[in-house]
């Protein structure tokens, strides 16, 4: 299975496209060097230099999936004014199971106003619409820690149901986290589209 989009991939309000690993320092660091961004992701609060060695490396700035293992990354710019406001990952998990997972980061200055969950929309409809040779995702899943109700609102209202709580299941960042669990298979999804239609 591959997956070689089209940039940029277009919403009412945004604009999905590759990062570019040297234009969007600034911009990624201004989200990604925050304790209360980092708090919930893997990644620590990290200066300009180690966003800048981070996204050096090509897989952090992957626009195209040719194996299972690797990671789409996109930015999430505001089609308005051309600001890049977060990012989004797409894990191509398993070809055998066409499984894969989303993630996302939006710089706090822009929470409240629903761009994350346009953002998630359109990276579920990559996964199950988008140029997939021979064909695409079946399942998606998405990982948030119970410590961010926010972020599990946001997969909800994109369409995604709640699978799993897993209590205390790792030790992350000095404590023990829980971790809910969200999936949506392709049927539900195509369902969800006829719905709003």
């Amino acid at each position: 299975m591959e997956l070689r989009p089209t940039y940029p991939i277009e919403t009412e309000r945004l604009l999905l496209r590759p990062i570019d690993p040297v234009a969007d320092v600034d911009a990624l660091h201004a989200y990604l060097s925050r304790d209360d961004v980092c708090a919930y992701i893997p990644p620590e609060p990290a200066t300009r230099e180690q966003i800048a060695e981070r996204y050096a490396k090509p897989e952090r700035h992957r626009s195209e999936l040719t194996e299972e293992g690797q990671v789409l990354a996109l930015a999430v710019v505001l089609k308005e004014t051309g600001r890049l406001i977060g990012d989004l990952v797409l894990f191509f998990h398993s070809e055998q199971h066409r499984h894969g997972e989303i993630g996302y980061v939006l710089n706090p200055e822009f929470h409240g106003s629903g761009y994350a969950t346009e953002a998630a929309r359109a990276l579920l409809a990559l996964a199950f619409d988008g140029p997939w040779t021979p064909q695409p995702l079946r399942r998606v899943t998405a990982r948030v820690d119970a410590d961010n109700p926010a972020s599990a609102a946001v997969l909800r209202k994109a369409g995604m149901r709640q699978e799993a709580v897993l209590v205390e299941n790792e030790w992350f960042k000095g404590r023990w986290s829980s971790e809910i669990d969200f999936a949506i298979l392709d049927r539900e999804w195509r369902a969800a589209l006829r719905s709003r239609a």
